[in-house]
């Protein structure tokens, strides 16, 4: 049942990268969207998950939001090695920006969906009322992770075949993570600690590059409109899922 119903992320995946594909010609209202899923996406869904899940504190301060600082530090560290490697190496750039960072940002997204899967297995060996709830949460915000991982991707310069074949990876990532609760699963502190850390890069990427790419050449009051309704789609998906 777990595969199953991740095959509804599979499709709803694909469907979030496709329409990024098709309105390219009104990019900066993509950005904007996408800035406004990845914020709601971090501040309403991952964030509270990794608080939950990994409740212990280190020097008074919540695990799960250290992880989140050192996620956000990484992905500007990250960015950062890698532009001064492609300069150093007189390699090619995007708009300042390193092919790389977009690939590794994609991957994470990658990775991310594959623990929605795990997610999903999880809480269907938990119990059928459980796995449906989860079930809808993942299947819906897959949208917006199939919308980014492709915008990310591109954002940066990589070529169209590069941005389809991560969202593919992106696609296929919650069956292979349904299906792995087959054989293991993953303790739960171990599993909010990751949520919070990949929230941290995901914020960086939002607020540091695509909103800012997105108000660059158009700042306009539509784009903004866009940011507040991707994050206040995210509020329902997540209202709803409750």
């Amino acid at each position: 049942m777990a595969v199953f119903v991740a095959l509804g992320a599979f499709l709803m995946t694909l469907a979030g990268g496709w329409t990024a594909q098709r309105v390219t010609d009104r990019r900066h209202l993509v950005l904007g969207l996408a800035g406004g899923l990845m914020l709601g996406v971090v501040g309403l869904d991952l964030l509270p998950e990794a608080l939950d899940a990994a409740g212990d504190e280190i020097f008074g301060v919540p695990a799960a939001l250290l992880l989140f600082v050192a996620g956000f530090l990484l992905a500007h560290l990250v960015e950062r090695l890698l532009a001064v490697r492609q300069a150093a190496h007189g390699g090619e750039e995007h708009n300042g920006r390193a092919p790389e960072v977009g690939l590794t940002a994609a991957a994470a997204m990658v990775g991310h969906s594959a623990m929605d899967g795990v997610a999903i297995g999880a809480a269907f060996q938990v119990g059928g009322g459980m796995g449906a709830a989860v079930a809808v949460a993942v299947i819906a915000h897959d949208f917006a992770d199939g919308f980014n991982t492709y915008t990310i991707t591109t954002l940066y310069g990589n070529a169209r075949r590069k941005a389809v074949a991560m969202l593919f990876a992106d696609a296929a990532a919650p069956v292979v993570g349904a299906a792995s609760t087959l054989f293991f699963s993953i303790p739960e502190h171990l599993l909010g600690g990751y949520l919070g850390f990949f929230g941290g890069a995901l914020l960086y990427l939002a607020a540091a590059e695509i909103l800012p790419e997105a108000h660059h050449e158009h700042p306009a009051r539509s784009t903004l409109l866009c940011t507040i309704a991707g994050a206040a789609f995210i509020w329902l998906v997540v209202g709803v899922a409750e």
